[in-house]
């Protein structure tokens, strides 16, 4: 009996405001607990939320990146219940009418472009975060009230790597609308999983399974990997009652799931109306405007890529993690210079000077135009690719453009009279390498060719070296 996995998430994703959602502490991150608190995120008596535009405004970006309706009233409603990260007892959030409902996300996994399904895009505040000792629990405050989307799929994902390709694209998506910085080291995403199993060809889902605040993309992996494996064998042994409605959490240390809490029915969480935060008219013109901000997004950008240019999906992956490396990429095509050429200087190259100098590509000295100056050399066969690597870092390092280094004493011998001549000098010097080669011992090809770069100084073309060797050592 087979089994098919069926799986939706719920991401939390806080974004990256100047203050918080309903109050005017500051949103950032600082080590320094209960550093960045206002009375309102300490529910003190007297205080009233008053929503941050910026936070709407972000939220509706996504939504709008997502696909999704947008309802014409913006509304708060209270999810009631008490908690120690919760100081006020309730949580405002949206529930009657979230921000965006039925969008989706266009993924791409072994170069097929998946639609996952997204039920709904709420905007609501964070809760204070919790240190848990032996025998006491310390509170941060800091976190409460920052401003957080929560996205919530449809039952429609059926394999960790299409998870993981959900929750990359979804990521890269934030990053490009400037909507949060999304790290998952900080706590800025974190992520709920709801896992059942069913027999193949079955429509009916089998009993779900909720995992937990899951906190990297590697433990979303491992959480799905194992709880699969746990339900198929379960169901392979005829022991249905071992998968319950229950709530689990992923174990880092031992790579399993752990059973928390049972859930045999929907908590109630007396959901009303926010009585202190007037519903407030979204305009069609607001929305138009917003629309305009949303740029080209990562699945449109790695489809084009792989699509149409055909880079291989590490290249595509690559590109896209930075939306300015993408636009770079974009620049260095638009100019004339060959995808698969852009892509390789770029994540070999360029990536490779940016995280060793820790900069940005926005602080990389040369520009596309630059590039393309030493690309341009290198099709032409005017200099060798170690040639030209030579001129990309001395470029660098003198901060002047590469036209300023195509030199007499950087440019590649392509000449090919002045090499003939050379390789006879070097022919007619090493008379017994050449009647050793001539009676079978052909490695010794390697050798000439290296006396040929040693009196150039490596700059004979290495491809009408080896023509022209072959032609004199057959002669």
């Amino acid at each position: 009996m087979k089994y098919i996995p069926t799986i939706g998430l719920e991401l939390h994703c806080e974004l990256n405001t100047k203050s918080k959602v309903f109050s005017k502490a500051i949103n950032h991150y600082n080590e320094i607990p209960n550093s960045h608190i206002a009375p309102l995120d300490m529910a003190y008596p007297g205080t009233l939320p008053v929503v941050n535009k910026e936070a709407v405004h972000k939220a509706l970006k996504m939504a709008l990146a997502l696909h999704c309706e947008i309802p014409k009233i913006l509304m708060f409603d209270r999810k009631n219940y008490y908690y120690p990260d919760l100081p006020k007892g309730y949580q405002i959030t949206q529930m009657e009418k979230p921000i965006g409902i039925n969008g989706y996300l266009e993924i791409i996994l072994n170069r097929q472009v998946k639609k996952v399904l997204i039920h709904d895009i709420h905007l609501e505040e964070d809760t204070a975060s919790m240190d848990h000792y032996d025998d006491f629990s310390l509170l941060d405050y800091n976190r409460a009230g920052v401003p957080l989307v929560e996205i919530v799929t449809e039952p429609c994902l059926h394999s960790s790597d299409e998870v993981i390709a959900y929750l990359e694209t979804l990521r890269n998506t934030f990053k490009y609308c400037d909507i949060s910085d999304a790290d998952t080291k900080l706590g800025q995403i974190r992520c709920d999983l709801n896992i059942s199993m069913q027999e193949e060809n079955v429509e009916k889902l089998g009993t779900k399974v909720e995992i937990k605040n899951i906190n990297s993309f590697a433990n979303v992996k491992n959480a799905i990997d194992y709880e699969i494996k746990r339900q198929t064998a379960a169901l392979e042994n005829g022991k249905k009652e071992e998968i319950t409605q229950e709530t689990r959490r992923y174990d880092d240390e031992t790579k399993t799931t752990i059973s928390m809490r049972q859930k045999s029915e929907s908590i109630d969480y007396k959901y009303f109306v926010e009585p202190n935060i007037p519903k407030i008219k979204i305009t069609e013109e607001y929305i138009t405007e917003v629309q305009k901000e949303v740029p080209q997004l990562p699945a449109a950008r790695m489809q084009k890529y792989l699509l149409e240019y055909n880079l291989s999906e590490k290249d595509a992956q690559s590109l896209i993690k930075d939306k300015n490396i993408s636009d770079y990429f974009d620049e260095c095509v638009a100019l004339g210079i060959n995808p698969q050429l852009a892509a390789n200087w770029i994540t070999v190259n360029v990536t490779g000077v940016l995280n060793k100098e820790d900069i940005s590509i926005k602080e990389f000295y040369l520009t596309p135009k630059m590039l393309k100056q030493i690309i341009d050399k290198i099709n032409d066969k005017t200099i060798s690719s170690k040639q030209a690597k030579d001129i990309f870092n001395q470029a660098l390092e003198e901060k002047k453009e590469p036209k300023e280094f195509f030199t007499s004493d950087n440019m590649q011998i392509s000449d090919d009279k002045k090499l003939k001549e050379i390789i006879q000098n070097i022919l007619a010097n090493n008379p017994s390498q050449v009647a050793d080669y001539k009676n079978g011992k052909d490695n010794l090809f390697k050798y000439f060719v290296g006396q040929v770069m040693k009196e150039t100084k490596g700059k004979a073309n290495p491809n009408i070296t080896s023509n022209i060797l072959k032609e004199e050592l057959n002669k």
